[in-house]
């Protein structure tokens, strides 16, 4: 049996690095030879080797996904999704803004009161205000010049949303 040349590209080295060592860390013995093919393919964004192997040439490059980054953005969030705290670091609130977009839906109008609401129950830490003016500012919702109507602003997430929002919602029993 011939073996096929998989070529990998590697956007980010250093996050495929810390990613491939947590995953290591992890492991209770030296991996073996398909764990180690999986464990590569993870740190790339893939689901396992099946996976990266499925990709074609002919198919758009799959985005890699941060996943140190989820887990740091996950901490903020309790086990039924609820944004606990906003985290201080910069680079860490857009996936936690990102969460919130998704929670929101496409099309719909919110009154101002709605919108309140909405963000109060998605948020423990009770500041809509800061919420709701991030979402605007980072341009993840749209503001009628009177600040009386938001709508969500439709564009494609990052790659670490789907990640995210996996790891914060509770799956069925």
């Amino acid at each position: 049996m011939s073996k096929s040349i998989q070529s990998l590209v590697i956007p980010d080295l250093s996050a495929f690095a810390k990613a491939l060592r947590l995953q290591i860390a992890k492991a209770d013995a030296n991996p073996s030879h398909v764990e180690m093919l999986n464990m590569l393919a993870r740190s790339a964004g893939f689901r396992n080797y099946q996976h990266f192997k499925s990709v074609s040439d002919d198919a758009p490059p799959v985005e890699p996904v941060d996943m140190t980054l989820v887990e740091r953005v996950s901490r903020h969030f309790d086990a039924d999704g609820i944004l606990l705290r906003w985290p201080s670091k910069n680079s860490l609130q857009p996936l936690c803004l990102w969460a919130l977009w998704a929670r929101m839906e496409p099309g719909r109008d919110y009154t101002d009161r709605d919108n309140t609401e909405l963000l109060n129950g998605w948020a423990s830490f009770g500041d809509h205000a800061l919420l709701r003016r991030a979402l605007v500012d980072m341009g993840y919702v749209a503001r009628t010049p009177d600040g009386r109507t938001y709508r969500r602003i439709e564009q494609k997430p990052p790659a670490e949303l789907s990640a995210l929002l996996k790891r914060i919602t509770r799956q069925p029993a």
